[in-house]
């Protein structure tokens, strides 16, 4: 397995293809017009790609707070490659990548980081529009 960074030209469509396979909780990155945020949001992010062999089977997409902290977005592995440490591998990147910064997860799927051995810190909130 290569972990590496994120390449638009050779990893974009394989990246949105593994999106694509995780259907409805992943939706909004597909739609026409999240899509292209979201391809946007993949280059001006930390972001890091797992192949194996010239198969792109998962990816992480985090992003640096000035320097403060790294929040991770973003972590999938495709189905058919899950339980092999790639996940886990694509976090030891950021930590690599990031030695002295504190990382935080932003997930929906908190089992996945409590087996890990990561520290749950705080809570997340959707703040809403007046009205």
């Amino acid at each position: 397995m290569i972990v590496r960074l994120y390449k638009r030209a050779t990893d974009e469509n394989k990246l949105m293809n593994i999106i694509k396979q995780e259907g409805e909780d992943w939706s909004e990155y597909i739609s026409p017009a999240g899509s292209t945020k979201y391809k946007a949001a993949l280059e001006k992010s930390i972001t890091y790609v797992a192949y194996e062999g010239d198969v792109l089977c998962g990816y992480s997409r985090s992003i640096d707070d000035c320097g403060f902290y790294i929040y991770i977005c973003d972590l999938l592995v495709a189905p058919k490659y899950r339980s092999k440490g790639i996940g886990r591998k694509l976090m030891e990147c950021i930590f690599e990548g990031y030695p002295d910064h504190t990382v935080f997860v932003m997930s929906d799927v908190d089992e996945y980081y409590k087996k890990q051995g990561y520290k749950k810190e705080g809570s997340i909130f959707e703040v809403l529009k007046p009205g």
